[in-house]
């Protein structure tokens, strides 16, 4: 990949706490772009869904969210992809806030938000707020890359009902549970924020591998997110009234007898086995001259998704605070 909007980082001002992999991280040279779409989408929570209050999401200091996991977004993309991004995290913990029952019925919501009707551009006037600004979203991509916009919104989609199928029970064991991490860590979602920030289209015919060649990366991806939002994520689910917790931490913590130190440890272990066998696979790829140029692109791109994530889930307040 050649890079032309982002820069590396210096590996000495930041630290990975051994999770880096040596990979390098970049950051977009626009935190400008981030700052704005992610200020519109709270502002717009705020004004028609609910008030923004003690609320924390993508940006950071020194570290912001988008600029560091997709370092190589097209300039006049990263605004829109930060505000969808950013509703993304608004949603979920409007999710997180609520008790078990009235949370299932938010789920709900977001499956009509993001479900069937997710390629909607003309609104019921009786429809939820939150799907009057999906649909605004949808226009602005719309207006940019249509044919990319249709890709990334019915990804998104398919998240959502899968995420949704997903989360309705617990898991006994980590094997069971680290595939169905990678499909709610989001790998179809940021599938389609990585397709459409960067103008990537992978042939369909492309489409299964760069699933299945992904799929560790998306495992480690959401085993870091786990070890870092585990305290956000047990004291969400202790107001909702769960008596289980969606969380890596929680899953090894019950299936092998360990306490929470240790759960991290083996988190943690697992995390680095994944991400070592996903950086073989982009190595193999970067010199497999079969695969077309924007699969190998794509695959790139993860990885440095994969570092961005890591560093600003260590520095990030959404964290932090817990």
């Amino acid at each position: 990949m050649k890079f032309r909007y982002s820069t590396e980082v210096d590996a000495s001002v930041y630290v990975t706490e051994g999770l880096g992999y040596g990979i390098p991280l970049r950051t977009h040279k626009d935190q400008a772009k981030e700052i704005e779409g992610t200020l519109r989408a709270q502002k717009d929570w705020s004004n028609h869904v609910d008030a923004v209050d003690g609320y924390h999401g993508g940006l950071g200091d020194p570290y912001s969210f988008m600029c560091v996991t997709v370092p190589e977004c097209l300039p006049e993309r990263l605004e829109v992809i930060s505000y969808a991004n950013e509703f993304a995290f608004l949603y979920d913990d409007g999710l997180e806030r609520f008790d078990l029952k009235e949370g299932l019925g938010r789920t709900a919501g977001f499956l009509d938000t993001f479900g069937a009707g997710a390629l909607d551009l003309k609104i019921d006037p009786g429809a939820r707020p939150e799907k009057r600004l999906q649909a605004q979203l949808f226009s602005e991509m719309m207006a940019i890359d249509a044919k990319r916009a249709i890709t990334s919104m019915k990804a998104w989609a398919r998240f959502v009902q899968s995420a949704a199928r997903t989360r309705s029970a617990p898991f006994e064991t980590l094997d069971q549970y680290m595939p169905a991490r990678a499909v709610d860590a989001g790998e179809l979602i940021w599938f389609g924020t990585l397709t459409f920030g960067m103008a990537l289209t992978i042939p369909d015919g492309e489409m299964d591998l760069c699933m299945e060649m992904a799929r560790p990366a998306y495992i480690a991806l959401g085993l870091v997110n786990d070890l870092y939002s585990w305290k956000k994520e047990e004291a969400d689910a202790i107001r909702a009234g769960q008596d289980y917790v969606f969380n890596a931490i929680w899953v090894i913590m019950k299936e092998r007898s360990v306490d929470e130190a240790d759960a991290k440890d083996i988190c943690r272990e697992e995390a680095i086995k994944a991400i070592a066998t996903y950086s073989r696979t982009v190595e193999e790829a970067r010199r497999d001259a079969s695969l077309s140029r924007d699969l190998r692109i794509y695959l790139h791109a993860v990885q440095l998704s994969y570092i961005g994530n890591v560093v600003w889930s260590i520095y990030c307040p959404r964290y932090r605070e817990f």
